[in-house]
């Protein structure tokens, strides 16, 4: 056999077997993806990567809808983490950050239209108020999606404030501890979820969550190799207006974007 042949043919079974170990490492490393949204608008897309079009974002559940995902609410898939449970494949988790009023005019019809059940983390201190550019959501507003039977509200802090560059234990418990008990009292219920402003949170920021009383948190910023089943560090992946391209949605909901990512950089 001609030595370019047999050299072609030891490269082709090298690349091959090496594709099958990456694919391998990367089928091992499924999570099931959490997504975080924050504006459902037309105007913030074209100043952010936070914004994602009313058309794009019926687009993406439309998506998730026909091609059968398991989509579930935040409880059921810490329940599943919690319990060391096997996550089916396809399963995702739709969040909202902020509390933003186009989530109740843009983003709520779309999600009763296909029965999609979601987490809307809120600010206290931003309910019914308008500034800047921004108007946020009511209390009664809140209130009809808590009671809807398919939206879960989940706190969001007082103020926004990165928990991560709070050094005060008070201002940290405020942050957290008063945040729940104001959604629990104008609520009527318990409050389960809360998400870190900025996506980051230190130690000491998760120490507390932990000792509110909240089943789980969320966030973004957490170091490259961060454990996937910590109750109080779940990760999220950021969904922009790029995902108007269902490619580039399938890849982020595929369970193994996450892996991918971490591979790159910090997450």
């Amino acid at each position: 056999m001609p030595k370019i042949i047999k050299f072609g043919l030891v490269f082709f079974l090298f690349s091959f077997f090496s594709f099958l170990i990456w694919l391998s490492t990367v089928l091992s490393h499924y999570t099931a993806p959490v997504l975080m949204y924050h504006y459902i608008n037309n105007e913030e897309p074209l100043r952010s990567r936070l914004g994602v079009s009313p058309e794009s974002f019926e687009r993406q559940m439309r998506f998730l809808r026909e091609r059968k995902y398991n989509i579930v609410s935040l409880e059921e898939l810490t329940d599943l983490i919690k319990n060391k449970k096997k996550i089916p494949s396809g399963t995702v988790a739709i969040t909202f950050d902020d509390g933003y009023l186009d989530n109740y005019t843009h983003a709520y019809p779309v999600l009763k239209k296909y029965n999609i059940p979601a987490t809307i983390f809120v600010v206290i201190n931003r309910i019914g108020r308008h500034l800047g550019n921004d108007d946020y959501m009511s209390w009664n507003q809140i209130r009809e999606l808590s009671e809807s039977g398919l939206i879960t509200i989940g706190s969001h802090s007082m103020n926004h404030p990165n928990l991560s560059e709070i050094n005060s234990e008070e201002q940290l418990k405020e942050e957290v501890f008063e945040s729940k008990k104001i959604l629990e009292k104008e609520l009527n219920q318990e409050v389960k979820f809360f998400s870190y402003p900025f996506g980051g949170r230190s130690l000491e920021a998760r120490r507390m969550v932990s000792l509110s009383g909240y089943k789980a948190a969320v966030g973004t910023n957490f170091p490259k190799g961060s454990p996937g089943d910590d109750l109080y560090a779940l990760k999220r992946l950021r969904i922009s207006e790029n995902c108007r391209n269902m490619f580039i949605f399938w890849v982020e909901t595929s369970g193994f974007y996450t892996h991918i990512k971490e591979q790159r950089d910090d997450y």
